[in-house]
């Protein structure tokens, strides 16, 4: 990568007032998965309602000031996104593999947070996304061409690859590369929080993945979905309603571990 573009984002990344904004993105990243997880519970013993991140977003629109709440989490998340995009450039790291893992990695999580700004930009203009339904669509899509089951099985199992590497970083506790936490009880707490958060999304990007390979395999675009078809799932087997009360309960750790986050990830 060219010196001059590493030495611009080396800048930018420097920058305090990003720094500031993108701290902020990991707050409103935690309120949102907290809502989720609020919404999973009330999911799980009541039997509908929305328990995605859209379902969380369309919550905060109808709270007092929404509109106004968010735009300031868009603002937010587009920040952290930013930052983790420029981040990816100057990063500096021995070895060109592990650099450009590194970086693959970085670029991911931008993409993720810009997304869920564009998301949050959305809802407060007013749509109302609905995540299941364009995950449907896009594999209806995907059946109509050649090779295209293979490829719609090919998103799930990469979905769940991506469900494997967060339960694997919640049991390794490999976030604590990230951010530097206070010694102590109260270091050990967040890390917990922080362990059962990424198992739980883990777990739940597993399901996901399985419904895209179940579409696949049964050439019905239906049986694929997102967050919410996923809690549905979960929800359908043998103590459903106690297994999605812990995804749940694990979504909230995580939103709780984000504000931590925001206070001593290493930026």
């Amino acid at each position: 990568m060219h010196r001059s573009v590493k030495s611009a984002a080396r800048s930018a990344e420097g920058s305090s007032a990003l720094r500031v904004l993108a701290r902020g993105g990991y707050v409103a990243s935690g309120l949102i998965h907290i809502i989720v997880g609020v919404l999973a519970i009330a999911v799980a013993w009541s039997g509908h309602g929305e328990s995605d991140q859209a379902g969380a977003l369309t919550a905060i629109a109808s709270a007092p000031l929404g509109f106004a709440a968010l735009w300031a989490l868009a603002l937010l998340l587009w920040a952290l996104g930013v930052y983790h995009g420029i981040h990816g450039v100057a990063l500096r790291i021995d070895g060109r593999m592990r650099r450009w893992g590194r970086r693959v990695a970085e670029w991911g999580q931008a993409v993720l947070f810009l997304a869920m700004g564009v998301i949050a930009a959305a809802v407060a203009l007013g749509a109302r996304p609905d995540p299941d339904q364009s995950a449907q669509e896009a594999s209806r899509s995907l059946l109509t061409v050649p090779a295209g089951p293979l490829l719609l099985a090919a998103i799930g199992i990469a979905i769940g690859i991506g469900g494997v590497v967060w339960v694997v970083m919640g049991f390794r506790r490999s976030f604590h590369a990230r951010v530097t936490l206070p010694a102590g009880t109260s270091g050990h707490a967040i890390s917990a929080l922080g362990a059962v958060g990424f198992v739980a999304k883990g777990a739940a990007l597993l399901v996901v993945g399985a419904l895209f390979v179940i579409a696949a395999l049964r050439a019905d675009p239906n049986s694929a979905g997102g967050l919410d078809a996923a809690i549905e799932s979960i929800r359908e087997l043998p103590f459903g309603p106690v297994l999605v009360t812990a995804v749940g309960a694990g979504f909230l750790a995580y939103g709780v571990f984000c504000g931590f986050r925001a206070r001593y990830a290493d930026l």
